[in-house]
């Protein structure tokens, strides 16, 4: 192993992996091009956009402005992981759709990953709240609106609550 690659063993939406990285790899790169994960979208490279968020070890990260090498021991989440083993979409997932949530689609992996760690911690969120946790994810296309919706549709339903 040469000084400027590094072994990293890292868990991808619950598949352990071994690889050699470059030192300096990013993190969306390893996961776009090492792994074959293109979910992962990078947008602006400089960590303003959101759309290569990705979660590490259930935190929403820029996954541009990390190197793989410091994913080492960690479990990653792409929204590859989001739907169930059987292909079954998230309630995120479905409630984006439901209440067209999305337009070109670009910035939409990287919403749904920063949200998802945002129910997480809020189960029940206002809309405030939930504007709140979105200010960090670009989106060209849409007023936003129709994701708040979705967002809130998708925390009532997963606290089993009509929306």
């Amino acid at each position: 192993m040469t000084p400027d690659r590094h072994e990293i063993a890292v868990t991808v939406n619950g598949m352990a992996y071994r690889s050699t990285a470059d030192a300096r790899l990013l993190l969306s790169d390893f996961l776009r091009h090492e792994l074959r994960l293109a979910g992962t979208h990078v947008g602006c490279e400089h960590g303003v956009c959101g759309a290569c968020t990705v979660l590490l070890d259930g935190i929403a990260v820029r996954s541009c402005l990390m190197l793989a090498v410091q994913a080492d021991g960690h479990e990653l989440t792409t929204i590859e992981g989001l739907a169930t083993d059987d292909g079954a979409l998230s309630p995120l997932q479905t409630a984006m759709h439901d209440h067209h949530g999305l337009q070109c689609g670009y910035c939409t992996p990287g919403i749904l990953m920063t949200v998802t760690a945002f129910l997480e911690e809020n189960k029940s969120p206002s809309e405030d709240d939930v504007r709140e946790a979105l200010s960090g994810n670009l989106c060209r296309c849409t007023g936003y609106q129709n994701i708040v919706d979705a967002v809130l549709a998708a925390a009532a339903a997963m606290r089993g609550v009509a929306p």
